[in-house]
């Protein structure tokens, strides 16, 4: 016999509870993440003058040139940012993104405090043979592992992420391809200041290994997800995902092999950053259920891609 479903207002009341929950832990890990995304800024970048594409990189320029901290022209350029946001992506994602900014902004500059009381901080961990290339590395890495973690937490920092989404929102165009068009024009253009092809060439091999850090963090966010959940709760799991992502669902009949047992498989396709937030709606609406995700290499249609071929 089927067990008795949970009634949907009792879900959405559990529901506002775990998410409540939810977005607490994605404020601390917000927090981290820009912790370690300024400690690599302070730490590796900013004393060997290192440059790298996005908002960040532009405002490191700037402050190479004329000694203005980066922390503050960020602030500035999203705060204006932030107010487009609202108006063209959410309340949600503008939130999240303005506690980003704020907690950058505290970082760097609590990070660059703290590595002027000890300008060999880098030479301490490096060894006294460091590199600028070691230190482009390590930057690098440090700063693809917090944005990483602030994607992850359904947040960013500002800066060209939120152009890139409004682009990306009216046009056909890719996000990663809008920021990497903006990166290149960035680190390029520091050469007017350097006149070093050094520096420039350190520029690109910073971006490189910052964005396989990214992926590596959020298993490629260039991909789509594909769910697949066997749960007796089916009628409920379909509602919390449409409701909270705006996604609909397919459901399929389907057998156990053992038991014999009929059930309905429910599949929906979801983008990968919505990846955490489906696992927690399922987690919360059925915990007895049997989940599978894969990426999907092309989604086309309503809600995902323009079919252009």
């Amino acid at each position: 016999m089927r067990p008795k479903r949970i009634h949907r207002e009792d879900l959405r009341r559990r529901l506002r509870n775990l998410h409540i929950i939810d977005f607490v832990k994605d404020m601390i890990f917000i927090n981290l993440g820009m912790l370690v995304y300024s400690l690599g800024w302070a730490v590796f970048m900013l004393p060997n003058r290192i440059v790298t594409g996005g908002g960040a990189g532009a405002a490191a320029i700037l402050q190479y040139a004329t000694g203005f901290p980066m922390q503050y022209t960020l602030l500035i350029v999203n705060s204006v940012l932030l107010l487009i946001a609202w108006w063209q992506l959410g309340s949600k994602f503008t939130l999240k993104t303005l506690y980003a900014v704020l907690s950058l902004t505290f970082y760097l500059d609590f990070c660059q405090r703290v590595v002027g009381m000890d300008p060999e901080l880098a030479r301490g961990i490096l060894g006294a043979n460091q590199e600028i290339g070691m230190s482009c590395i390590l930057g690098a890495i440090l700063n693809g592992i917090g944005i990483g973690m602030v994607f992850m937490s359904g947040g960013c920092t500002g800066g060209w992420d939120i152009i890139a989404s409004i682009v990306n929102k009216y046009k056909n165009v890719s996000i990663g391809r809008v920021l990497l068009y903006l990166d290149l024009v960035v680190i390029g253009g520091s050469y007017f200041l350097f006149h070093s092809w050094q520096t420039v060439v350190y520029g690109y091999i910073t971006l490189v290994v910052y964005t396989f850090a990214v992926d590596v963090m959020i298993n490629s966010s260039k991909q789509d997800i594909q769910f697949t959940i066997y749960t007796k709760e089916y009628d409920d799991i379909i509602e919390v995902i449409r409701e909270k992502t705006g996604h609909t669902a397919t459901l399929m009949y389907g057998e156990g092999g053992y038991t014999h047992e009929a059930m309905k498989v429910v599949i929906t396709i979801v983008h990968k950053n919505e990846q955490v937030d489906i696992l927690r709606l399922v987690r919360d609406a059925d915990p007895d259920a049997f989940v599978t995700f894969h990426r999907v290499e092309g989604a086309f249609g309503k809600g995902f891609n323009v079919i252009k071929a």
